[in-house]
């Protein structure tokens, strides 16, 4: 398919949404037990990877740069991830700890849009969470200096052997460049699409320890 092809497709193709209704009175005053009402049904509705997330971030600039990350933990009420502190997203995370996290499930015609400050979770955290992971994850964790530019098609095989060769069976410690984070949302917004684009949609704004809720136009 040729480039104006793809432009004449996207320009004609229409998909009419039909999301159920969604009314002030089908939301928990919480927007925390609300997703995990949302997040229930989606795992329910056997979505690939429903905990699938888009992780925005901002540079130093002010240019930002979007990713797929996968939620793992809620800790203080905020949304938790794991990633190489010394990735793209770590340096601009860095530079701006101010974030938004978007998760998308088209099966059921929802978004949930999440911002807030982000920070690294305690040590303690990123020890558990790395001990449950994969060995084969944990080799490739120090194999990959993540966002670099690869010298070789090779590289990273060798960098792999090498490490399997140096912890043998041994323990493999976690890298002090891998870790958590943990984002804490001061706005939470779950859109629900509707026919014609007449799309429902609640923001929840966080003031103190409260959250305040409001109706948005589509």
């Amino acid at each position: 398919m040729s480039l104006e092809e793809v432009r004449n497709y996207i320009n004609h193709i229409r998909r009419e949404m039909m999301g159920k209704p969604l009314s002030r009175a089908d939301l928990d005053e919480n927007p925390l037990e609300q997703f995990a009402k949302w997040m229930e049904e989606a795992v329910n509705a056997q979505i690939l990877d429903p905990y699938a997330m888009c992780l925005s971030t901002v540079n130093a600039a002010g240019h930002p740069s979007s990713r797929i990350v996968y939620w793992r933990d809620v800790e203080s009420d905020g949304f938790v991830f794991y990633t190489n502190y010394n990735s793209r997203k770590g340096i601009e995370i860095a530079a701006n700890p101010y974030v938004s996290l978007n998760f998308h499930w088209s099966e059921l015609d929802r978004q949930i849009r999440i911002e807030g400050p982000i920070k690294k979770v305690s040590t303690e955290t990123s020890d558990k969470y790395w001990a449950s992971r994969p060995r084969e994850s944990r080799i490739g964790a120090w194999a990959s200096a993540q966002s670099s530019i690869v010298s070789s098609p090779d590289q990273l095989q060798k960098s792999v052997e090498k490490l399997h060769e140096q912890f043998g069976e041994g323990d493999i410690p976690r890298p002090a460049h891998w870790g958590g984070y943990v984002v804490e949302p001061e706005r939470i917004e779950f859109w629900q699409g509707r026919p014609s684009r007449l799309h429902d949609r609640f923001v929840y704004i966080k003031s103190g320890d409260d959250w305040a809720m409001e109706q948005l136009s589509p």
